[in-house]
């Protein structure tokens, strides 16, 4: 009888010391988080893309996260900072390290080019090379890595890029030199980045097309993966020379040229795909055998006709 008192005590003991360890691991990890905001509050987001792995995949192996897009498109330094490391690896491809004044590195490889060398001072949003599909790479994308300290070879003091930037998922359309890079992911309906689409109109050539009103921080490229388009087919409709834009500029989007289907990104709604699409809801809720109130997902794909 004594013995099993002892043992009864001896489980309330360990499930308390687990509880509590639960409870104590969990101050920490929520008091390291808010450290690393303070730390790097400033901080403005790399490249424009679409989020294509995430930190801590493959095993656990994947130390930073990957952000798929056009080669050529400029990769930006998150802050201010020096230049330790320039060159070509076999596995990182092209890659710059960056140290930061407040004792972080970033790393930035599979670049197409360089543009700057070791010891190099650079500014917050200085160009450092373009995304490309270097050293160890099976598609076009940078690989962006956060350390809490210097970079060593095992990757010890790297931490989740989405500790800086806010939490985020594969399929996402981030944008350069933003803090908050998801703020104008897909079509949000957010006040500051709501499009100004029309109910679609048909031009001379009986091409029926929608009106893209372009707001802060967007860029061609961004524009023509909410319309499952090309680049080139935007610049046609529109006789672009080049692929710059101004805030309020508005957009000839032909919808001939744009995809059958559509993949929900975060923040989307059947109504603002409708308006976006340049299609009537009920004709959207009709072709997927949906209804009004049916919930919609990140990377679902829709049928445009």
């Amino acid at each position: 009888m004594i013995l099993d008192y002892v043992r009864r005590l001896l489980i309330v003991f360990l499930l308390a010391l687990c509880v509590s360890i639960m409870f104590f691991t969990g101050k920490i990890a929520k008091a390291e988080m808010n450290e690393i905001a303070e730390e790097t509050v400033s901080w403005t987001f790399p490249v424009e893309g679409v989020i294509t792995d995430s930190y801590g995949t493959r095993s656990g192996t994947h130390k930073g996260m990957d952000i798929g897009g056009d080669i050529g498109s400029p990769v930006y330094s998150v802050a201010k900072g020096k230049v330790t490391k320039s060159y070509l690896s076999k596995s990182y491809g092209h890659v710059v390290f960056i140290r930061h004044e407040n004792g972080y590195e970033t790393v930035y490889a599979h670049l197409e080019n360089r543009l700057v060398e070791e010891n190099q001072k650079v500014v917050q949003g200085e160009q450092l090379g373009s995304l490309g599909n270097t050293g160890r790479s099976t598609g076009a994308h940078l690989h962006f890595e956060v350390h809490r300290g210097e970079w060593t070879i095992d990757k010890v003091n790297a931490i989740d890029p989405y500790m800086v930037f806010g939490q985020g998922e594969v399929g996402q359309l981030v944008f350069a030199h933003e803090k908050d890079p998801f703020q104008a992911v897909g079509v949000s309906g957010t006040p500051e980045m709501t499009q100004d689409v029309s109910s679609g109109e048909l031009d001379q050539s009986n091409e029926r097309k929608v009106n893209h009103i372009v707001h802060k921080g967007e860029t061609l490229w961004g524009i023509s993966q909410q319309y499952n388009i090309s680049v080139e087919d935007i610049k046609s409709a529109n006789g672009l020379n080049d692929t710059n834009l101004v805030v309020n500029q508005s957009l000839a989007i032909p919808q001939s040229a744009a995809g059958s289907k559509y993949v929900v990104k975060q923040g989307d709604t059947l109504y603002s795909i409708s308006v976006a699409q340049g299609i009537d809801v009920n004709e959207l809720v009709a072709w997927n055998g949906l209804d009004l109130k049916t919930p919609i997902y990140p990377q679902q794909v829709l049928k445009l006709q």
